[in-house]
């Protein structure tokens, strides 16, 4: 018996390699099925083996068309002999390279970490580019993709750094040529906070044939703590970072879905780099690690930014912690200070924003669901919807370095952002109708079966 799925799309305009996932009634067992589309083109569906229902069998294609389509389910697919294309793995190029994939949009490397307090040590997405033209957001595999950090990565909780401080445990969920699901599973490192002590965090990847978009989602035991002076409640701070080396941007341009409300600079930044002064100069620490980290910060315009927090990072231990709490307390109280100052308004604007021509090249955008980083002379542009807004973000465009950065928190390191929000991020040439891209993240097509 032919099982016949209609897909109606609520939006207007194309959709290309859409995901939709579909059951029907009834037990398959094999893999792979062919269905076929209204031009009688074949489309290859993958049995999903998680979830399972007894008496329903799940699959996933990956579909474009304008519209409506209409998909009859017909016959197995034996990929010995047929061969169909789809997701390609690739050899890895990072030591903790757990899965280096073709998707047929994105050339992508997700990777286990390695603790050791590096950015080359950060699990996550550590290399990416779309295929169509490229080029590399990711070159050096110092930054990541998909990290989090709030609220263990604050100065309340002694700066512990998730991607960069543990490993992670990936299960296999699901892989095939239409999708792969994997889920991380980690422990995030003790810091200075007793009810943020070891908690557990588990994050989902999916990544689907010739899609222009992922999807990840985060879930961390619950907790409860104070940061910025604000009561926390089970929400994070996810970081994705990008790099185009020093003086370059990979994007040059910020904005927010319906316009965006932001304050620019960052005073939080400020102070810690006052209190590495202080440290350095002033601090009666003798330790070899110190004595290190002081010959490293002598310069201190030209060391790196890391340098700065990991000297103030409770996993690293260079300062007593005694001396830590004390040092880390006045930056906060500082920086709590200036960041209400009236001399840093809010600015609405209806367009985007030149985030390297504000003060520290960083702004504070208010609550949106739908976001975009993109460059202007190229046109490519990565977009991001959350199933719930973030309450804030920290949008990061230092032109010196080429770092850039999205995040989804306030200032001085609040988290904004829900735990259990559903993610999708497009990436391509998108920056001139990156909103009804936005749009169609949000708004899946209709299935019905």
């Amino acid at each position: 018996m032919a099982h016949s799925i209609l897909i109606a799309d609520p939006l207007a305009g194309a959709r290309d390699h859409e995901p939709v996932v579909f059951s029907i009634k009834a037990e398959l067992s094999e893999p792979l099925w062919w269905a076929r589309d209204d031009a009688g083109s074949r489309v290859l569906c993958q049995r999903l083996e998680g979830d399972a229902v007894a008496g329903e069998t799940r699959f996933v294609a990956c579909l474009s068309f304008t519209g409506s389509c209409r998909l009859t389910l017909e016959e197995p697919c034996d990929a010995a002999t047929e061969k169909p294309a789809g997701i390609a793995v690739l050899g890895g190029r990072e030591a903790d390279c757990f899965a280096r994939l073709d998707t047929g949009a994105f050339d992508l490397e997700l990777c286990s970490g390695t603790a050791q307090g590096l950015g080359s040590s950060k699990w996550g997405i550590r290399h990416f580019k779309a295929l169509a033209d490229g080029f590399e957001l990711l070159p050096s595999g110092n930054n990541a993709i998909g990290g989090f950090y709030g609220p263990f990565f604050t100065p309340e909780n002694g700066l512990i750094n998730p991607p960069e401080h543990t490993t992670v445990r990936i299960e296999v969920i699901e892989r095939g040529p239409v999708l792969h699901h994997y889920r991380m599973h980690g422990v995030v490192p003790d810091g200075l906070l007793e009810e943020l002590k070891g908690k557990r965090f588990a994050i989902d990847w999916k990544f689907t044939y010739r899609t222009p978009w992922f999807q990840r989602r985060y879930e961390v035991d619950p907790f409860q703590t104070v940061i910025n002076g604000r009561s926390v409640t089970d929400k994070i701070t996810v970081g994705d970072e990008f790099e185009g080396g020093k003086g370059e941007l990979v994007f040059d341009r910020f904005a927010a879905f319906g316009g965006t409300r932001y304050r620019a600079g960052d005073p939080y930044a400020g102070e810690l780099v006052d209190m590495v002064a202080d440290t350095v100069a002033n601090s009666a620490n003798q330790s070899r690690k110190f004595e290190e980290f002081r010959a490293h910060l002598s310069d201190i315009e030209s060391a790196h930014w890391d340098l700065y927090w990991r000297l103030f990072c409770a996993w690293e231990g260079v300062l007593g912690e005694a001396e830590l709490r004390e040092r880390l307390a006045k930056v906060r109280a500082a920086a709590h200070v200036k960041a209400d100052l009236g001399d840093r308004p809010w600015i609405l604007t209806d367009g985007s924003v030149d985030v390297s021509a504000v003060p520290h090249e960083t702004i504070f955008p208010g609550p949106a669901d739908k976001t975009v980083e993109y460059h202007t002379a190229s046109g490519r542009a990565m977009i991001w919807w959350t199933s719930k807004p973030s309450g804030a973000f920290q949008i990061v465009q230092r032109r010196q370095s080429g770092w850039v950065n999205w995040g989804s928190n306030g200032e001085n390191e609040c988290p904004e952002l829900p735990v259990g929000v559903d993610i999708k991020t497009a990436y391509g040439p998108f920056a001139d109708r990156w909103e009804q891209i936005a749009l169609q993240l949000e708004t899946p097509p209709v299935v019905e079966v």
